[in-house]
Order: C-alpha cells, then sequence, then structure tokens
C-alpha cells in the first residue's frame, strides 16, 4: 500500500504516527514539505519502515532553509519531479512546483519554456547559486511537461490540481491522459473534494489531498489511532 500525504508545512508527526501504525510500502509527500531539518533527520524514525518518495511546492523554495533541507539533503534523489518511478509495484509519475504566470501558465503559450531560456533574460544578478532564481525552482517549466507526457505511468501527482479542482488546470488533464494513468492525486489547495462526477471527462481518478491529510492509493483516509 501507498499513502499520498497531503502539504505538511513543517509538521511530520502525523506522517511518522501514520507509517509507524499502519506499514505503508511507501509514502508520497505531495509538496509544500517545508522541512525544519534536512528531509533525512526528519523522517529518520522511519525510514527502515517504508520508502519516502516526495515532490516540491511552491512554499519548498521560500527561503534557503526550506530548499536546503529538501534539494541539499540526503534524500534529495527521492523527488519524483520530471521522471516515472516504479514504487511498490506502481509506476508513479511526478510533477512538483506550480504554474506562475511569468513563465508559464496555461491555457496561454509559456513566456519562458525552459529554465535555460529564463536564464537568458532574468539578468546575472538575479540569479541564485549561479543559476535560476530560487523562487523559480518550483516554477513549472514546459519542457519538463513536455518530457514527462512522453512516459507512461499508473498514477500521476502533482502539487497543483488537474481541471476537477475550481483552481486547478487542464493541462494536467491532458499530461494524466497521455501518460495513461489510472489515478491522480495533488495537495496545494488544501482541500479534499469529490471528484468523482469528472472521472469520465478525465479518464482517470482524480484526488486531491487535504491540508495534513493521508489518503492511500485507493483514495481512502488514513486514520491514526
Amino acid at each position: 500500500m501507498i499513502f499520498f500525504c497531503g502539504d505538511v508545512h513543517g509538521q511530520f508527526e502525523h506522517v511518522i504516527a501514520a507509517v509507524k501504525q499502519h506499514r505503508p510500502d511507501a509514502i508520497v509527500l505531495l509538496g509544500d514539505l517545508q522541512a525544519p531539518l534536512p528531509l533525512e533527520a526528519v523522517l529518520a524514525e522511519i525510514l527502515d519502515l517504508t520508502e519516502v518518495w516526495y515532490i516540491h511546492g511552491n512554499h519548498d523554495t521560500d527561503g534557503t532553509r526550506d530548499y536546503c533541507n529538501l534539494w541539499d539533503s540526503g534524500m534529495a534523489n527521492r523527488n519524483l519531479h520530471g521522471r516515472v518511478v516504479e514504487i511498490a509495484g506502481v509506476r508513479i509519475a511526478g510533477l512538483g512546483g506550480i504554474f506562475r504566470g511569468h513563465i508559464w501558465m496555461p491555457p496561454a503559450h509559456p513566456v519562458y519554456s525552459s529554465p535555460e531560456h529564463y536564464l537568458q533574460h532574468c539578468g546575472k544578478a538575479n540569479q541564485w547559486r549561479g543559476g535560476l532564481p530560487r523562487k523559480q525552482r518550483s516554477s513549472i517549466f514546459y519542457v519538463d511537461y513536455q518530457a514527462l507526457s512522453h512516459e507512461k505511468a499508473d498514477i500521476l501527482v502533482t502539487h497543483e490540481a488537474p481541471s476537477c479542482h475550481p483552481w486547478g488546470f487542464s493541462a494536467l488533464d491532458r499530461l494524466g491522459q497521455s501518460l495513461s494513468i489510472k489515478k491522480s492525486f495533488h495537495g496545494h489547495q488544501h482541500d479534499s473534494l469529490d471528484y468523482r462526477e469528472h472521472d469520465a471527462r478525465l479518464g482517470f481518478q482524480a484526488y486531491g489531498v487535504a491540508l495534513r491529510a493521508i489518503m492511500d492509493e485507493n483514495g481512502q483516509p488514513v486514520v491514526i489511532d
């Protein structure tokens, strides 16, 4: 069984408790982790009990600590963004971050299609660590979206929501359809709406995982005693 964890915003106690109680094969954190320490230190109690994977959210680039405790951590290789990984026998695709208007806001065409394109125009003074400004490292670039669309997966995890959410994006519907997924899970919106009326239109089952909530791969809430 795989658990999908909504935005934790620095609070991991319930995730640790759920793993200890239910012993899932893997967990996937759906962005906005804002880990207060390197992620391997925060989750040290459960690293021998389950596989830990994640995608980043927009708040994971708010500050240097937020960024470094993910991308510079010993678990940096567990970020699913832009790739498909087989986890507990299930092929999971990940797209972290959010759409931003000055980079790409579907359905409009991308303003900057890739990080390299953006760097040509942002000015060297705006760069961070010799590359993208820190904030833009949680922006969705079309090049990553397009590359992922050529893959195949069973489940798609995103920080942003597909169009079944009032603030969602049809671009993520199309990505799921290109991937031939059966289910998608997203965070970011801090709610868990009933999307069942959209299943036929989407071609897959979509689930939003609320703020600090946990859902299993069947879309059922995980209860912690």
